[in-house]
């Protein structure tokens, strides 16, 4: 049984203010795309997590976690192979250890014929980590709370997008990012409330309504990622946008040859370039035998 985990960019992330449990109130419109990792499952005598080398996975990975939450959940063990093939960017703000995770949940629950809802699954995904419940569900969607509130949108207009990716991103840079903003950083959200009013009527969304509340620490800690900015404008593209709390970049365009042509004029600088489209949520989430 298999099914990709597809990663993630944020078409606008407003923080509002800290809570009182030390997380922070985030509201952001969230897009899956079609650059994935491949989870593969099969029933097995004992737990078994790898990488498509045959490489065990460390207990505190998000796929072990996901698979030990949803056990807890269901109250009974879950024997599985699992083996990731990964393509997503480690720490690159493209969320691909949290779709691993949705990815297990998915897989688990169709192996062993739990019929638990996307809520249901997505509620045990939020116990493992913040951006999990989004990918549970794919596509388009208005994520609030600490990410776990969740409004599906219809599926955004397909945008090609063309990512860069620095060499180098510390594992705990999400942390980081957060810890780093101040209040003047925080904003009411309206910017992504009217991003999500242009996805229910159809419409691309307003580069106007792009915001995301950690460009200015991505770029004081990163301070690499002007380069890259510039990089991408020189070859064509006529925006650059922080790629969740970075430090990726990524810029859109209404086709794959355009996207193609810019990808093909960046001077990356050691950074990788990837070009890729958005995708709806039936395509984010299947799951195949």
């Amino acid at each position: 049984m298999k099914t990709l985990a597809p990663a993630k960019i944020n078409w606008t992330l407003e923080v509002l203010g800290k809570r009182e449990d030390g997380y922070h109130e985030i509201r952001s419109v969230m897009q899956t795309i079609d650059l994935c990792d491949e989870l593969s499952a099969e029933l097995s005598d004992s737990p078994v997590f790898e990488t498509a080398k045959g490489e065990p996975l460390a207990d505190d990975d998000l796929i072990v976690r996901a698979a030990r939450a949803l056990e807890g959940g269901v109250g009974r063990a879950l024997p599985v192979r699992i083996r990731v093939t990964k393509r997503i960017p480690v720490a690159s703000g493209l969320g691909g250890g949290s779709s691993d995770a949705a990815a297990v949940l998915r897989l688990l629950n169709k192996l062993y014929e739990l019929e638990l809802s996307d809520e249901e699954l997505a509620t045990v995904g939020a116990v493992v980590g913040s951006d999990v419940a989004f990918f549970v569900y794919g596509g388009t969607a208005l994520v609030e709370g600490k990410g776990e509130r969740l409004t599906s949108l219809r599926d955004a207009p397909e945008t090609w997008v063309v990512l860069i990716v620095p060499p180098v991103s510390p594992v705990s840079k999400t942390v980081s990012m957060y810890e780093s903003l101040t209040e003047d950083d925080f904003t009411d959200g309206s910017n992504t409330i009217a991003a999500a009013e242009e996805v229910r009527h159809g419409k691309v969304i307003d580069d106007w309504h792009m915001r995301n509340v950690f460009e200015r620490a991505a770029f004081e800690c990163f301070p690499d990622l002007v380069a890259y900015r510039y990089s991408l404008l020189r070859a064509g593209a006529s925006a650059v946008y922080l790629a969740g709390s970075g430090p990726g970049l990524f810029s859109r365009s209404t086709d794959r040859a355009g996207a193609e042509r810019i990808a093909g004029n960046v001077k990356a600088g050691g950074g990788k370039v990837i070009v890729a489209r958005t995708v709806g949520a039936k395509e984010a989430t299947a799951v195949t035998d």
